[in-house]
């Protein structure tokens, strides 16, 4: 019988002051950050670390993580990645929709604008 390994908890944040998505992977031997930009100093990297641990979104021994140079063998990766953002579908629809509307509101403009020049 295999033995089944739980499933990695993930948690995403958004920090708007530098425009980046973070998601955080809490693995049984590892903690995978992934950032959209690399917009984090080592500094604030170990102290986001230590926020995770405190507020217990990971294991509790990285909340006295006290090096500002994020070290492998302690298990955490930090990763610039984007391949996990995905865009909502309802958003792709509605702009899809506005694009459309647009573009033949362009095209209509234009069609009035070309009839004009020719029948003046």
């Amino acid at each position: 019988m295999k033995a089944l390994l739980p499933e990695p908890q993930v948690f995403e944040f958004y920090y708007p002051d530098v425009d980046t998505l973070v998601q955080v992977e809490d693995r049984q031997d590892a903690v995978i950050v992934r950032a959209t930009r690399d917009t984090f100093s080592d500094r604030r990297k170990a102290r986001f670390i230590r926020e995770l641990a405190a507020e217990g979104f990971i294991p509790d021994h990285y909340r006295w993580f006290s090096s500002d140079k994020l070290q492998p063998y302690l298990g955490v990766h930090w990763l610039i990645d984007r391949s996990w953002v995905r865009l909502p579908k309802a958003a792709l629809a509605e702009t899809s929709r506005i694009m459309r509307f647009l573009l033949a509101g362009g095209i209509l403009l234009w069609l009035a604008l070309m009839l004009w020049l020719f029948l003046r």
